[in-house]
């Protein structure tokens, strides 16, 4: 390190730490999941919390010192450029707001694929996982976003592979790639990250310092989307985020129950006892929900959302539009939605003539073929995809490129 850069606040007192973090800071990133991922390490690093990087140790680093302002205004100085930055073991990128000013610039993407090429471990925060993809380090990796984001991402990645992308979980570990959605989250992949080298005491000290308890696992489900009744049990709520996940391209009911681990019984009897409602009209409410969002916050066609919500044509939206919020899709857009919010209300109010009718249109819909029991094909695709979507992988190690 050269004398006119400032040192990190926080000097070790031993040999050099275990594990090395090089934390990247996006513009407007969210100062929860940057908090939350550091605090995991600092707590981890040392005994107590003395915060000394015995353990391991973490520096902030950018593209220059200049400082990086977070999308609640605090701003954090790097400690170090990336020219000068040492090797890293794991290279963190917390991203935030996508929509307000500069994302990750050419020499942070390019500071990425060389950390990429000398086998470093890549974390994606919140929307870091954009960065990542646009560094082109992603790819045949599984992808974690926030349900959130999930149409962000499309949008800007359209030939990503869509088998690859997971918004209806916490985090995903695959191999030497972790992403993760954000928010509290990074609490949970960090500790995650960790117990890949250190005891479960060391882990668990840290968590309990922060209030915080037992860790999340990565498929753990994330909070279901607003404008949905709230479901408790998390089978349930992963079913959600599915159905938001594929509103455009949706699963036979077969094969929604077999990602969950459930026959077609057991998830049609949950979803009574959790929402009231069937899966079958509960799907067809998410659908007419996203429909309602685009309707109001795009300037495409009716004709186009139609399709990207999984309805045959612009006529089949409008009659279920109508059913479900009393106007035309022409109409709600021209009043800007006035005529029923997208919230819980609207999507509760769906009359009994729809949801008797939802069995009809999810087979018309889907083509699904509705066995009763859990087949041993599906059975054998949920053991295949549950090997794939196990947390921890792969211990990763190696260091990064400087």
């Amino acid at each position: 390190m050269t004398a006119d850069v400032p040192a990190s606040p926080l000097a070790a007192d031993s040999a050099p730490p275990r594990l090395r973090f090089g934390i990247v800071l996006l513009p407007n990133f969210t100062l929860t999941a940057f908090s939350g991922f550091v605090d995991m390490l600092r707590l981890s690093a040392d005994d107590g919390d003395h915060s000394k990087p015995v353990r391991c140790s973490w520096s902030v680093i950018g593209d220059t010192l200049a400082p990086v302002r977070a999308s609640c205004g605090i701003q954090v100085t790097p400690w170090q450029t990336f020219d000068e930055a040492e090797a890293f073991d794991y290279v963190v990128v917390v991203g935030g707001l996508l929509h307000s000013g500069p994302q990750a610039g050419p020499r942070t993407l390019q500071f990425v694929r060389r950390a990429a090429e000398a086998g470093a471990n890549l974390v994606g925060i919140c929307t870091g996982a954009f960065a990542l993809m646009r560094a082109g380090v992603l790819d045949g990796h599984r992808v974690c976003v926030s349900w959130f984001h999930y149409w962000d991402f499309i949008e800007r990645f359209p030939d990503a592979d869509p088998d690859l992308l997971i918004a209806d979980r916490l985090f995903v570990i695959d191999r030497r790639r972790i992403t993760c959605s954000g928010g509290r989250a990074s609490i949970d992949v960090a500790a995650a990250i960790l117990l890949r080298h250190f005891d479960h005491a060391t882990v668990q000290k840290a968590l309990r310092i922060l209030l915080v308890g037992e860790m999340q696992k990565g498929n753990a489900p994330q909070p279901h989307p607003p404008g949905l009744e709230p479901a408790t049990h998390p089978k349930v709520k992963r079913a959600i985020l599915l159905m938001e996940q594929h509103v455009g391209r949706a699963l036979p009911l077969d094969a929604l129950a077999c990602k969950l681990d459930l026959s077609t019984r057991q998830l049609e009897r949950l979803f009574k006892a959790q929402t009231g409602k069937s899966p079958q009209a509960f799907a067809k409410q998410v659908r007419l929900r996203t429909a309602a969002w685009l309707l109001t916050s795009s300037d495409r066609t009716v004709a186009d959302i139609a399709s990207s919500c999984g309805f045959a044509d612009a006529s089949h939206l409008g009659r279920e539009f109508r059913k479900q919020f009393g106007a035309s899709p022409a109409a709600y857009r021209e009043k800007g939605g006035a005529t029923g919010d997208v919230d819980a209300a609207a999507i509760a109010g769906a009359s009994d003539d729809a949801q008797a009718d939802a069995g009809t249109d999810w087979e018309a819909d889907f083509g699904a073929d509705f066995g009763a029991d859990f087949g041993a094909d599906c059975g054998t695709e949920f053991e295949a995809d549950r090997g794939k979507n196990t947390d921890a992988d792969a211990a990763g190690g190696g260091r990064g490129a400087r």
